[in-house]
């Protein structure tokens, strides 16, 4: 374990966090035995520390059987998620973003129907595609409504609902369907010139750590510099996954 300088770590404590380390990392329950080797205690002493963290809930087994983690990390769990603050999480991963695609980057937090753009960090280019702040996705004609549609739970639009907005805007349910079922398989979502017809974007899913839509981070550009929003998708996805990460989720992987 890391230590700070002038700082000196209980023994016992540091053995217990490395014992449930290594329950964390392994995919399967943990005897005694092979625990002790791994942290490189004899049997006695990890028996002793298992009993300890097991009677605080940290860990369980059944009867005499090996170990797994405790439903009491849950509860601890919990309790941190519940104080983050996503648009602080958030703010550092879009400023990054942004750096390393050169396009502007986008926080949208799921509302009711739409997704709300909640944060953006500017492209620094010349010519910018700009984020209103507090601007609701229409949830046919943007990349992050798409996301919101194939992850956040919610219906169709009804026909009369789905408006052109430009030429490329889709307006039947029977071409929507297909569109939202494509991004809820590949995990991103693609927009060209769908809102704005000069606008092309790509948006990508955040999960919380139940596995429900927490956000999604999108990225925006004149489609005359983005023709393939998929250029983007790497950076995209790993911006994504490392903010689900940061609420406890467990990123999916994105096809293209």
């Amino acid at each position: 374990m890391p230590q700070q300088n002038g700082f000196r770590p209980v023994a016992s404590v540091a053995r217990a966090l490395t014992l449930l380390e290594e329950l964390r990392d392994s995919e399967q329950s943990l005897g005694v035995n092979e625990l002790a080797r791994r942290i490189g205690v004899n049997a006695s002493t990890a028996s002793r520390l298992l009993a300890t963290l097991e009677s605080a809930g940290m860990v369980e087994r059944d009867e005499h059987g090996p170990y797994r983690l405790g439903l009491a990390l849950v509860t601890l769990a919990d309790r941190v998620v519940s104080r983050l603050d996503l648009q602080s999480l958030a703010r550092p991963i879009l400023v990054e973003l942004e750096e390393s695609t050169g396009e502007t980057a986008t926080l949208s937090l799921p509302g009711e129907r739409e997704a709300i753009t909640v944060d953006s960090v500017p492209s620094r280019s010349s010519v910018v595609s700009m984020a209103r702040l507090g601007r609701p996705s229409i949830s046919h004609a943007t990349a992050v409504g798409k996301v919101m549609l194939a992850f956040g739970g919610g219906q169709l639009p009804r026909e009369r609902d789905l408006v052109a907005l430009t030429p490329s805007t889709i307006t039947d349910r029977e071409k929507l369907a297909p569109e939202v079922a494509l991004v809820r398989e590949r995990g991103y979502a693609t927009v060209f010139g769908e809102r704005e017809v000069d606008v092309n974007a790509i948006a990508a899913p955040v999960f919380d750590r139940g596995g429900n839509l927490a956000a999604i981070l999108g990225l925006q550009a004149p489609a005359s510099r983005l023709e393939d929003p998929t250029r983007l998708l790497d950076s995209l996805c790993d911006a994504a996954s490392g903010l689900t990460r940061a609420l406890g989720g467990r990123p999916r992987a994105a096809a293209i």
